[in-house]
């Protein structure tokens, strides 16, 4: 079990929306002062189309979990949300899911989209693995009837 607190994000993913968000931001900007033609707005419209792209590849690069002494932190493409320890019934990585879900004391699911199998399959699998160890220690559970 990991100490607390601890985050868990999709290292490589980040790595590859943060560099292409990087990357694209820098050719169309490198394209929009090159072409001749273009005015001074139409090559800032080309600036803050590159800008508007690496936004949204940071937004999607954002997602992590952040488990500590109180509870999760879920931070996910455009929203974010704590909960309690005892709020979490089960950590979910089943085959073919595309990240883990939290199934909560409400009845609803939660997607966790920091942990991801995408490019990193067994590093999801230890974070999911972990987490799940959190929840399962730090939950608060009825005692069965004796």
């Amino acid at each position: 079990m990991p100490d607390l607190p601890v985050t868990f994000r999709p290292g490589r993913t980040r790595a590859v929306l943060l560099g292409s968000g990087v990357m694209i931001f820098l050719t169309i900007t490198v394209i929009s002062l090159l072409l001749e033609q273009l005015g001074p707005g139409e090559r800032l419209s080309f600036i803050v189309t590159g800008g508007l792209v690496f936004w949204v590849l940071a937004l999607l690069a954002r997602v992590r979990v952040v488990a500590d002494d109180a509870g999760v932190t879920v931070v996910n493409i455009a929203s974010r949300r704590r909960l309690d320890w005892a709020e979490i019934l089960q950590v979910n990585l089943r085959p073919g899911d595309p990240w883990v879900f939290l199934n909560l004391s409400d009845g609803t699911s939660l997607p966790a989209l920091g942990i991801q199998p995408g490019l990193d399959k067994k590093h999801a699998i230890t974070d999911a693995t972990a987490l799940r160890a959190l929840a399962e220690a730090r939950s608060i559970r009825d005692p069965e009837p004796s």
